[in-house]
């Protein structure tokens, strides 16, 4: 069993790693892939050498030397083979029962079976997921992520603490930073910056060659085995100008563990100070300032920052930003050197150095931009063109900005003149007070775009039909329909109103017994039409901008019974509101608590008022310091009119920020007199005042606010539905029930349990006493006790109403 090939195939990567475990050579052809004699007296050896050995360590299984990455071609190739095996079951059978001598390649093969198993992988995998389009870089983060869930994997509800612990082997290919916050905490991780995978699926890393103490240039990219034989030192150790190691004992990795060498034992140094975390955490300034539990916040945040219409780069930034907007791909960029003859919104057209063979003339390339797309998270991709007519472009360069970039730069929010100070109870509890000129200057104005789609069928009783002739209908509601019954595009629509007029045929069953006497009496007339209109939902609203309407007679594919169906695409405006979740780069969160006119905002000594008012209660328990260098750092490079580039873990020292608010004339503590708008006068202290980086987060409270008074009721309970979508009513739970209790509202929480709630006979017989004036009666035994009572019988508990009479209940039920 052990030796036939028949039996199993280790794969190239198993031979691989038996070679790599045991220090063997065997080749990684076919006829090796199985366990061979060799091999089983090696594996002895390596046991008895671990039993002996004083130090001898068991294999770690949480060592990513023993953690694969299976990509999505492997994972598609175990899903191909399975649907091949069904063709060839398939084929084996109709070999057996068809004619031979009459058989066709198109009888025999039916391919059914292997569409179908590619069409599961895609649809109904654990790890199929809808890309996060929010902003470019939750598009670019989500490409990179990696999860040990899925299919052969492990669930978050069987996964221990070791396996989701940070292992040392992360360094430089799994950042240990970003990962959610939910019960997939250390499952799912993020690739570290200058991480890539090997041809076996092994995560390696690249390193700087060091020899005899001298840092070269040669890179080097080693997996986690391979590492543990070198000691490297990390990327802050002093290096002089010529590269060599300026001390004689040098912090390093030795076997993967902390610790200091003589600097003759380096054999490798790390490339830069970023490689060990992932993207969006090496855009956060003075990270190595902030805890890590903020870090991850402010990580996980910058991917759910919302693309802005007026997008601003970061005053400090971390020299990553452009690389992240250029690999996002939401950026236009040159693809040959060439001048700009044509420009608008829509296309750009350079004419190449490149001539054709034929005509002689220079090539032109035509650059198509993205107008106002929808993404899958109904934000909005719009490419705005930066290149200038006449002007000359190289190859790479950018040529129109996309979505959430600015200049060609990663641009999730806007710079904001902060001041940390509380604010009359307006900003206790993470509350953020922003000023009015901030939603007036479309600061934070973002756009999104939802689409509503409607199917035209046939029915029983004939086909449904778009119209413009609405039954019932006042013409102030139909003024935005054309001929076909559709709005037309630019129209602006608010809450229920009609987007698509459609009527249906209406049924016997549908009419009421005045309308059958009516059709008895005068005899069949034109059949009647009920309205099925496509209607805006509740609480929405915006500009119709776009429409498709897809038919079979132009031979579009639908589904059965359908005989078109028409998408009408609604945009809408939205300027930051009180409600709405704002965010820095460092965790710092906050809802927007008030939005105050501009004269009410602190101001400073020459007259500037300030943007954003943050508490700086929130900082100093939260340990994230890291924005309070960036608030001052970012003050001085608005005056001196320059872009700090401090990069992650590497990021400005303290003299330096003192060294740039005293160029820009400005207190070295960064602190300033800030006067009170309502007074006039100073407050008793000096204030933090600065530049800081916000974002708009998609928490928005427009998709999250509800209300309602009359509205859909379940059928069994009559109670309200729960939740937005449902439109339903607000629940009375447990905890509000305590707060009653608290207040020892004996009467009002019975109501609330019985009459206003799940007892509909005693509900109905207050109405009744209502309306005749009457006393309301005693509520009768609430529904949930029942279910109580019931529960307790089925555990053969019998249950006796004392105090409550039969007869009572019986007066009840009539």
């Amino acid at each position: 069993m052990f030796f036939n090939f028949e039996r199993y195939d280790l794969a190239k990567v198993g031979r691989w790693k038996f070679n790599q475990r045991l220090g063997l050579n065997t080749p990684l052809t076919k006829e090796y892939r199985i366990i061979r004699p060799g091999d089983l007296v090696a594996v002895v050896k390596e046991i008895i050498k671990l039993n002996n050995a004083s130090d001898g360590q068991p294999d770690d299984i949480d060592h990513l030397a023993n953690r694969r990455l299976r990509t999505i071609g492997e994972l598609l190739q175990n899903k191909l083979r399975v649907g091949m095996a069904r063709m060839e079951r398939i084929i084996r059978d109709r070999m057996t029962t068809l004619d031979i001598a009459t058989l066709t390649p198109a009888q025999l093969i039916n391919a059914r079976p292997f569409m179908a198993a590619v069409k599961e992988f895609f649809t109904t995998s654990q790890l199929s997921q809808f890309m996060d389009q929010v902003n470019p870089l939750a598009e670019l983060e989500h490409k990179r992520r990696l999860s040990t869930m899925g299919p052969g994997g492990l669930t978050r509800e069987r996964a221990g603490f070791e396996v989701r612990d940070v292992h040392s082997t992360y360094y430089g290919r799994i950042c240990p930073i970003q990962t959610p916050e939910g019960p997939n905490i250390g499952l799912v991780g993020n690739l570290a910056g200058h991480a890539r995978l090997n041809e076996f699926g092994f995560l390696e890393c690249p390193y700087r060659k060091v020899k005899d103490g001298k840092v070269t240039n040669e890179i080097i990219y080693m997996d986690a085995f391979e590492e543990q034989k070198h000691d490297i030192a990390h990327a802050g150790v002093p290096v002089s100008k010529d590269g060599y190691l300026l001390e004689s004992r040098v912090e390093a990795r030795v076997k993967g563990q902390a610790s200091i060498t003589k600097k003759e034992k380096i054999d490798f140094m790390d490339v830069s100070p970023q490689q060990c975390i992932s993207i969006a955490t090496s855009l956060i300034p003075f990270l190595e300032h902030d805890d890590a539990n903020r870090a991850l916040m402010g990580s996980n945040m910058q991917r759910q920052s919302v693309s802005c219409i007026k997008p601003q780069a970061p005053l400090v930034a971390t020299g990553v930003e452009e690389k992240a907007a250029f690999y996002s791909g939401q950026l236009l960029i040159a693809e040959d050197d060439g001048k700009v003859v044509v420009l608008d919104a829509s296309h750009i057209e350079i004419e190449t150095d490149r001539r054709d063979s034929k005509t002689g003339r220079k090539k032109r390339a035509v650059y198509n931009l993205r107008n106002f797309m929808r993404t899958n998270q109904f934000t909005c991709i719009n490419q705005r063109p930066i290149a200038k007519l006449g002007q000359k472009v190289k190859k790479g360069d950018v040529l129109a900005d996309g979505a959430a970039t600015d200049q060609g730069y990663l641009a999730l929010g806007q710079n904001l003149l902060v001041a940390f100070i509380p604010w009359r109870g307006g900003n206790f509890e993470d509350a953020i007070i922003i000023s009015e000129k901030v939603v007036r200057d479309d600061r934070f104005t973002s756009i999104h775009i939802e689409d509503f789609s409607c199917d035209v069928r046939e029915t029983k009783l004939g086909p449904e039909v778009t119209t413009p002739d609405i039954p019932n209908v006042g013409e102030e509601r139909l003024k935005d329909l054309d001929e076909e019954g559709i709005v037309r595009i630019g129209a602006e629509v608010g809450p229920n109103d009609i987007l698509v007029g459609k009527i249906s045929p209406k049924g016997e069953a549908d009419l009421t017994a005045e309308e059958r006497l009516l059709r008895a009496i005068f005899g069949e007339k034109a059949r009647d039409v009920k309205d099925t209109s496509l209607r805006l939902p509740h609480g929405k609203r915006g500009r119709v901008i776009g429409i498709k309407v897809f038919s079979r007679e132009k031979g579009d594919k639908l589904q059965a019974g359908v005989i078109k169906t028409i998408q009408v695409e609604v945009a809408q405006l939205r300027k930051v509101m009180v409600g709405d979740k704002l965010a820095g780069r460092h965790g710092n969160k906050g809802v927007i608590s008030k939005v105050l006119p501009v004269e009410d905002m602190p101001y400073l000594a020459d007259g500037t008022p300030v943007d954003i008012v943050l508490n700086p209660l929130g900082v100093a328990s939260r340990m994230n310091i890291g924005q309070i260098l960036e608030t001052h750092l970012g003050w001085a490079a608005k005056i001196l009119g320059f872009r700090a580039i401090t990069p992650a873990l590497d990021g400005a020292y303290e003299e330096q920020i003192k060294a740039e608010l005293k160029e820009a004339g400005l207190p070295e503590d960064g602190k300033v007199a800030l006067y009170d708008s309502q007074t006039g006068q100073p407050f008793g202290q000096r204030v933090t005042v600065g530049q800081i980086y916000i974002m708009k987060l998609h928490h928005l409270v427009e998709d999250k606010i509800h209300m309602r008074s009359i509205g859909p009721y379940s059928l069994i309970t009559q109670q309200p539905l729960g939740g937005k979508a449902q439109f339903g009513g607000q629940r009375f739970g447990e905890m509000e029930v305590w707060a009653l209790e608290g207040y020892g509202s004996a009467y009002t929480l019975q109501e609330m349990l019985t009459i206003k709630s799940d007892d509909v006979v005693g509900r109905a017989n207050a109405y009744d006493a209502i309306i005749r004036s009457q006393t309301i009666k005693a509520p009768n035994v609430p529904a949930s006790f029942n279910v109580l009572v019931s529960e307790l019988k089925a555990l053969g508990l019998e249950v006796e109403l004392i105090g409550v009479k039969k007869e009572e209940e019986e007066r009840g039920e009539r």
